[in-house]
């Protein structure tokens, strides 16, 4: 059983790499705060004896991901681009003008690996898996596609803005 001293040796020693990693998926200091005390306050109710550090990074990456999958479709359009609310009004970003930007800039500066895994993402909604499956391909190559796939937009964006 963990008792609140052995919470607070393990709050003490992964407080740190913990918070890494939910500002690395979040980009949002307060929710990655939120989300790693959640962890420790779940901890505390649940009173599990077999805590580790891997399990406490699985559990933040976890409810990360839950936060993330929570987002409306516009929030994590903004989260992507790393976008100010300021600077754009909800009902007209995007606008016809960027989504023609994005739909070119798919099919003329990425592979056709990394097009297909977009449209597969983006267009099909497929997960992860889904398209590692597809594609006879790890997930892993999966995110590396998408990740590219988005910084080859946020520059193309940018460079338009």
């Amino acid at each position: 059983m963990t008792t609140r001293d052995d919470i607070e040796l393990l709050f003490r020693t992964h407080y740190a790499a913990m918070y890494r990693l939910a500002m690395l998926i979040l980009r949002d200091d307060d929710v990655a705060r939120d989300i790693v005390h959640d962890v420790f306050e779940a901890l505390l109710v649940s009173r599990r004896s077999d805590v580790s550090a891997p399990y406490l990074l699985t559990a933040v990456r976890n409810r990360c991901l839950k936060h993330v999958r929570s987002l409306s479709a516009n929030d994590r359009l903004k989260e992507v681009y790393s976008v100010d609310e300021r600077e754009i009004e909800d009902e007209e970003w995007p606008d016809d003008e960027t989504i023609a930007l994005i739909q070119k800039t798919v099919a003329s500066d990425l592979t056709e690996a990394c097009r297909r895994v977009v449209e597969l993402r983006f267009s099909e909604g497929k997960s992860y898996q889904e398209i590692a499956e597809i594609l006879g391909i790890s997930k892993v190559a999966v995110y590396k596609h998408l990740r590219h796939a988005i910084d080859v937009l946020r520059k193309k964006l940018s460079q338009n803005g």
